[in-house]
């Protein structure tokens, strides 16, 4: 009688259904049930062309757009609005003239906490200067705007360029840290 299979390939198959099961030990289950434990869950709702007006004393202060707008509630934590597409923001004087305009590429707002953090090609406009950074943060609390990085560009062509920018929600002043400017002078200098 001849036996057919492969009795090195049996002793194969063992060796390595052996070595994997040793490899599994009890502390990769518990740090499995750990991580497991640490899931957190969103609530997503998802709204399209979102237009978003601020009023105060039932004036019109600002419009926003947002292509796309997500409300998020974690399980765990305060909720927070999403701009994945980024939104402009248009500010008005009471008499509905245009005084300024935020975009940026990403922005965040933190209910909770008061604040709303623009990202990525953030640019600021308004009558006196145009600032662009990367990262811009409106604490509501502080009614402040505060930047690591920033550049200034004034209506005359002068550009600043520093870090720990801040302004106030109008941005008619600026701080900006460690700066670097190039100006140009309008008339002959005379010695």
């Amino acid at each position: 009688m001849r036996k057919s299979g492969n009795p090195f390939g049996l002793l194969l198959l063992l060796v390595v259904l052996s070595s994997v099961m040793l490899a599994c030990n009890d502390d990769d289950l518990k740090n499995a049930t750990a991580i497991s434990a640490k899931k957190i869950t969103l609530s997503k709702d998802r709204s399209y062309g979102v237009e978003i007006i601020y009023s105060d004393s039932a004036k019109v202060k600002a419009k926003g757009f947002a292509p796309i707008l997500d409300q998020v509630t974690p399980s765990q934590g305060p909720k927070y609005n999403e701009m994945p597409k980024g939104i402009k923001i248009n500010f008005f004087d009471d008499y509905l003239k245009s005084t300024g305009s935020i975009t940026s590429d990403y922005a965040i707002n933190k209910e909770g906490e008061k604040i709303t953090i623009f990202r990525k090609h953030v640019v600021v406009i308004n009558d006196q200067i145009t600032f662009t950074t990367e990262e811009l943060t409106w604490d509501e609390n502080k009614r402040m705007y505060f930047s690591p990085f920033g550049t200034v560009t004034t209506k005359d062509g002068n550009v600043v360029t520093g870090t720990q920018f801040s302004a106030p929600q109008d941005f008619s002043t600026y701080n900006i840290k460690d700066a670097a400017a190039e100006g140009y002078l309008k008339d002959k200098i005379v010695p």
